[in-house]
């Protein structure tokens, strides 16, 4: 079965899980925008959503869906978003849309994280995805410099600027065997803004569209 099939099976699945007129955070990604094109088609069933990029804003708009800022609510029942690569521990790396910042801000923020991926995002030991880094940009020589020290190549993203009007930098072939320290040492690089690790906040469900079947992981029978 095609990539794009696989995507869109698992979207029309994660529909089913969408709370009754309540605001929901919504991420960024190909497999993202079709559940917002599947969504449209419900939208009266919630109030609105919080969306973690302009990209995501641009779509939202487009299917005349409320969108609301974080600092506007109070409570965020639900995020939903995809991954780059996740590994057996639901670890993950986000970011190749460029929008990790915002969706680590909304998926902390949620009480409940729904990830949606095909089985191709799925991995043994994360990092054959270059790791995202967003950096503030009059910082990046030094966090590059930095990075180089955990091994892999490290490059800045041509011709890009974040929604927060920061830098991207990638590593490649990055073999990440401890992502939760990993996360936190990068983190801790001055300059650093966020790094598309998610090993502290891992989703709470994991929806997989395979060739027969959608697979589903509730974190809390595997931790």
């Amino acid at each position: 079965m095609k990539l794009k099939k696989l995507k869109k099976k698992v979207a029309i699945e994660a529909l089913k899980l969408i709370p009754y007129q309540e605001i929901i955070g919504i991420g960024t990604g190909s497999t993202i925008s079709y559940f917002i094109k599947y969504l449209k088609n419900i939208k009266n069933k919630i109030k609105g959503v919080v969306s973690s990029s302009h990209q995501t804003t641009k779509i939202l708009k487009k299917y005349g869906i409320k969108i609301f800022k974080l600092n506007e609510i109070n409570f965020l029942s639900l995020y939903i978003d995809s991954a780059d690569e996740i590994n057996k521990n639901m670890e993950m790396i986000k970011g190749g849309g460029a929008a990790l910042t915002r969706e680590k801000i909304i998926a902390s923020a949620a009480q409940k994280f729904i990830c949606i991926i095909d089985e191709t995002k799925q991995v043994n030991v994360l990092g054959k995805f270059p790791l995202p880094v967003e950096v503030i940009p009059m910082a990046y020589k030094f966090v590059k410099k930095q990075l180089k020290k955990l091994g892999g190549e490290v490059k800045k993203r041509k011709n890009l600027i974040t929604d927060n009007h920061n830098y991207i930098l990638d590593i490649s072939n990055l073999f990440i065997l401890n992502p939760k320290y990993i996360e936190k040492k990068i983190n801790n690089i001055p300059g650093v803004v966020s790094v598309g690790i998610f090993s502290q906040r891992k989703p709470d469900i994991l929806l997989i569209g395979k060739k027969n079947k959608i697979k589903v992981i509730n974190r809390n029978k595997i931790d």
